[in-house]
């Protein structure tokens, strides 16, 4: 039975490996995100990654595609109680921003598509600094005083704003966010490491990491010469101009061949080892594309092989 961590001060034990829902809708249909949802919980999955404006980048989506997904499987399997649900506001096309109106309004939005009477983690999805700390605050503490929410958290949000809003909870005694959602992976480490990761760690925060796998190049599929079809290769592709990204996947072939497990399933070991980390979110759009992450619930790295990750992505 794979161990449960702690979601900081949230109260809430999440598996080692959040699934991301951006692909459903998207890259994914109903269907074969019905079969990825029922495969990651027959694995003891439990921490789903939405959010409100998943996925209005599609020609014909408007936005909340993946979080009626994710309601219409809840409803269909009758599990509510075994999942936890993450979802953000902020960019969804009808509810964009945080002031205290649309935070409600979108959370009752999310509430109604994801067929549930409460939101487990509710992110802010991109900071809004026009919009003062106090008013984000206070509504998100007024929607877990309802009952609308059990805990709160923040994305794509600068170390001063982070800091700042986790003072004005504590003094007035509002909820205050458990959980970040960084950028973090093996080849973007400084869009966490450094004054954002310390105000999380002196603060208590628990990190559940985005973009665990760089679009798809830590999971080795990505190799000079050669093409892969994808939505996201241009991006992922980058990586191997660079000779961090060549000196992280050499790193990561010759640790994943020890073990014997696939060079993803390295790549996201490494970053749940890394401090505040509680579990990095990956998608999967296929089934098959699953047991590579959930296999980060098995994997310990040793301090040589983090040592020597950590130095090949410097």
């Amino acid at each position: 039975m794979t161990s449960l961590r702690k979601l900081g001060s949230s109260g809430l034990e999440v598996f080692p490996l959040s699934l991301g829902g951006n692909v459903f809708g998207w890259t994914a249909d109903e269907a074969t995100s019905f079969a990825v949802l029922d495969a990651y919980t027959a694995a003891g999955g439990n921490f789903l990654d939405t959010a409100d404006s998943y996925s209005a980048w599609v020609d014909g989506n408007s936005g909340g595609e993946s979080e009626t997904i994710i309601g219409n499987w809840l409803a269909a399997r009758g599990n509510r109680d075994d999942v936890l649900i993450a979802t953000k506001v902020s960019q969804h096309p009808d509810y964009p921003g945080l002031s205290a109106a649309n935070i409600k309004a979108a959370a009752d939005a999310s509430l109604r598509r994801l067929g549930t009477d409460r939101i487990d983690l509710y992110y802010t999805h991109y900071d809004k600094p026009e919009t003062p700390v106090e008013e984000t605050i206070g509504a998100l503490d007024e929607l877990v005083k309802a009952g609308k929410v059990r805990a709160i958290g923040a994305s794509n949000i600068s170390a001063a704003r982070l800091a700042e809003s986790l003072d004005f909870s504590d003094r007035e005694g509002l909820a205050r966010y458990a959980a970040l959602q960084p950028h973090y992976n093996l080849v973007s480490r400084d869009t966490y490491e450094g004054e954002l990761q310390a105000v999380a760690s002196r603060q208590g925060l628990a990190a559940v990491p985005y973009s665990a796998l760089a679009s798809g190049f830590l999971t080795g599929k990505y190799r000079v010469g050669e093409t892969v079809e994808s939505r996201r290769s241009a991006g992922a592709a980058k990586h191997l101009e660079t000779e961090r990204g060549r000196k992280v996947l050499a790193a990561l072939d010759d640790i994943a061949e020890s073990h014997t497990v696939p060079v993803a399933t390295v790549a996201l070991a490494w970053l749940a080892a890394q401090p505040t980390v509680a579990a990095p979110i990956a998608s999967a759009r296929t089934v098959e594309q699953l047991p590579a992450l959930l296999r980060v619930a098995e994997l310990t790295l040793t301090e040589e092989e983090l040592g020597r990750l950590t130095e090949a992505s410097a």
